[in-house]
Parts: C-alpha cells; sequence; structure tokens
C-alpha cells in the first residue's frame, strides 16, 4: 500500500460494522493501519461486535458522514464505500435506490470532485441468470437483466458511472458469493455455510433446495462461485495500492455445488454426510441464480496476479467453522 496514502491519508470505509466491511477493517489494521473512519448504523443490531479490538479515528453514522467530510477535503485518501441494503428480496424499490443508488453516486462525485480514490461495491447480482455470462467487460453492462431490486439498485449506479464517463476513475466490484467469519448479524442474508452448522450440530442434517431447472442442474448441484471473504478484502483493499479503474469481479473463477458445500461443512464439524433435498419456495423461483461463476481474465490481466484466491472452499469453510463460528469468535 502506497505509503503516502496510508500514512498522512484518512481511508473512509463505509457499511464498516458489517461483513465485508469489518473484515476489510480487520484486514487493514493488520497491515498497520488505522487511519480509517468508519461508517455505519448500528442501531439496535449486533454489528458492533464485528469492531471488537478494531483501530479507527472514529465511528459515525452514514447520515452524519457528508458533515464530517466538509472542510476535511484535503485530509481524505481514499473510499471504501460497501454501505448498502444487501437484501435480494426487499421488496421497497424508493428505499434501494435512495440507499443503495443515490447515497453512492453523492459519495462518488465528492471524491470526484476532490481527487479522491473511489472504490464500491457492485455486486454479481446485476448479472441475472447469466444468459450473457459473467463477463466484467463494461461493453455489456446496458444489456445485464438483473433479477431482483437489490440487483437493479446496483446495477443503476454502474450504469451511471459508465453514463457519466468516470469508469477510468473510479472502483467498482462486482462481489461473488462472498462468505466467512462476521455474518453473525445478517439473519436470512447470511451464507449457507454460517446457517447449516448449528442445524448440522443439532439435526445431523443440511437441507438444499430441490432444483428449478432439473434439465440443467440436479438437486444440489446448482453452482455458484463462492470465495472467502479473506480472499475478497485483500483483493478489495489492493486497490488502494494500484492505479487501476474500472469495473471487476470479485470471485475465484470457479464453480461449487451446494452439494460439495455442504459435504465441506460435515467435514470442517467432523460429522458424517447426510443431505435432504425440499421445495424452493415460490418467492425464489423465477429469481434464483442456478449457475454463477465470476469471469476473472479482466482482474488477472489488469493487475498481474495470476491467482486471485488463496484458499480452496474445503480451507475456508474450515477456517471459518473451526476458528470463528464454533468459538463464536469475529475476525
Amino acid at each position: 500500500m502506497d505509503s503516502t496514502l496510508a500514512d498522512q491519508k484518512i481511508i473512509v470505509v463505509t457499511g464498516a460494522a458489517g461483513f465485508i466491511g469489518s473484515c476489510s477493517v480487520k484486514y487493514l489494521n493488520d497491515l498497520g493501519y488505522s487511519n480509517l473512519l468508519l461508517v455505519d448504523d448500528i442501531k439496535k443490531t449486533e454489528k458492533w461486535k464485528n469492531l471488537l479490538n478494531k483501530k479507527c479515528l472514529d465511528l459515525i453514522s452514514r447520515h452524519d458522514l457528508f458533515k464530517w467530510l466538509n472542510g476535511r477535503e484535503t485530509d481524505i485518501g481514499a473510499f471504501i464505500h460497501l454501505g448498502a441494503c444487501s437484501d435480494t428480496m426487499e421488496m421497497d424499490g424508493n428505499y434501494l435506490m435512495e440507499n443503495n443508488f443515490r447515497y453512492t453516486v453523492r459519495l462518488a462525485e465528492y471524491a470526484l470532485k476532490h481527487g479522491h480514490r473511489f472504490i464500491y461495491a457492485s455486486s454479481a447480482a446485476t448479472y441475472g441468470n447469466g444468459a450473457l455470462g459473467f463477463c466484467d467487460s463494461h461493453d455489456l453492462l446496458e444489456e445485464l437483466k438483473p433479477l431482483n431490486l437489490y440487483g437493479f439498485s446496483k446495477y443503476y449506479f454502474d450504469l451511471w458511472a459508465k453514463q457519466q464517463g468516470v469508469l477510468d476513475k473510479i472502483v467498482g466490484l462486482k462481489y461473488f458469493n462472498v462468505f466467512g467469519p462476521n455474518e453473525n448479524h445478517k439473519g436470512r442474508m447470511a451464507s449457507m455455510v454460517y446457517k447449516m452448522v448449528p442445524i448440522v450440530q443439532q439435526e445431523g442434517v443440511i437441507r438444499l433446495f430441490k432444483s428449478s431447472d432439473p434439465t440443467n442442474f440436479a438437486d444440489g448441484d446448482q453452482c455458484r462461485d463462492f470465495i472467502y471473504v479473506k480472499d475478497a478484502v485483500r483483493m478489495t483493499c489492493d486497490f488502494l495500492k494500484n492505479p487501476i479503474s474500472g469495473i471487476f469481479n470479485i470471485g475465484t473463477g470457479q464453480t461449487t455445488t451446494w452439494n460439495s458445500l455442504a459435504k465441506a461443512v460435515f467435514k470442517a464439524l467432523d460429522k458424517p454426510v447426510k443431505i435432504e433435498y425440499i421445495p424452493m419456495p415460490e418467492v425464489l423461483i423465477g429469481q434464483y441464480q442456478n449457475f454463477t461463476q465470476a469471469k476473472m481474465d479482466k482482474y488477472i490481466e489488469k493487475t498481474g496476479v495470476i491467482q486471485p484466491t488463496a484458499y480452496t472452499i474445503e480451507e475456508a469453510v474450515a477456517d471459518q467453522v473451526r476458528n470463528y463460528l464454533l468459538k463464536d469468535e469475529r475476525w
């Protein structure tokens, strides 16, 4: 990381008490950086636990951020904007557009005006059912068709950035299926590893959705690009030290079936494999991604990092289960 940026300028991290946000703070702290302004709305949640033992300058509400920034234009070095409503089943479109789109536009405009590095979270949800593949080419942005309002709100900012001609000045990261420690507050939006562990402990079984597309996917063989959060935040923070801009996938470039993920959980818990298949809820049919696989060619070409991720699925699941979930620890 550029020592001038790290030592003299403030890095603003929004969504800092959330999942990827708090892990990004941990990663930066481990590198020795504490010049961080943490932005989040903790309210009555237990997200505060994700920030235990983290070092920072201050923790403020997102509603107070622009007031805090006023007069500090020359003190800021970069923004890592991860704050958003990430609920794929949220049906209030006005709320999602205000929270995920307009707030991001306002923050991007501030960063661009004052010459600050701006890194923001897009999402693999922008790819919809994957009919056009999972390529992060800017040329394909207008053709994408998200399956839910969350994906639409992220897609809309990507489009705004392209239409404003600023994709060569900012960094958008399309996170695929990120999992790992610090998900405790996420409820129904927590990863399946987090949800599977207590069920296996209590009932000795993992229940997966039956395939909604049995012609192409057997039960439990729906595929996702699962990436461990420790890999995801390292890839994210690497953009603080390079001048690269544009939209990039943050994934492994590999697929893992739900069956394989479940077996990794059983292995981490030293339990025999027992998988049952249940009908997919009607509300999910039509907006469920049966297959995701990040195309990583652009990331590898631009960054020069041949192997973007360090953890295999089994290693990642074992680390999360044994070092965090079973110990009720945060990273």
